[in-house]
């Protein structure tokens, strides 16, 4: 691996370049070859689906976060999904791989939810 160092304003060091990875996608960050953006997430999606719910507070400074997790890696679905789980709740989330975090402790209404649509909840 060759890398490029320079000193930037404020004394700070950082990559100018590298050699090592070639062309980049600009959405992951991974190089092309490797790209987890484009083909991870378009799986099919099963007729059974068991979501996980649960709730965590690590790393975002003691605020909750409710977390539905297994979901299939299908961009179009997580993000119907993502929409109708924050109206729901009437409140903000995001979508990260095959999980959507939806902001505050949700558990009991989103496991209500997730039950009426004929779905197997854990959690």
């Amino acid at each position: 691996m060759v890398f490029g160092r320079a000193v930037k304003s404020g004394g700070r060091r950082g990559t100018v370049y590298s050699t090592e990875a070639g062309r980049v996608c600009p959405k992951c960050g991974w190089p092309s070859k490797g790209c987890r953006c484009s083909t991870a997430m378009e799986q099919s999606i099963p007729d059974r689906i068991i979501a996980r719910l649960r709730i965590e507070k690590a790393g975002r400074r003691g605020k909750t976060v409710t977390v539905v997790e297994s979901l299939p890696r299908n961009r179009a679905f997580l993000k119907d999904l993502a929409g109708e789980l924050k109206r729901a709740c009437a409140t903000g989330g995001k979508i990260i791989e095959d999980r959507i975090e939806i902001q505050g402790d949700h558990r009991e209404k989103l496991r209500e939810l997730l039950k009426a649509k004929g779905w197997t909840v854990k959690g």
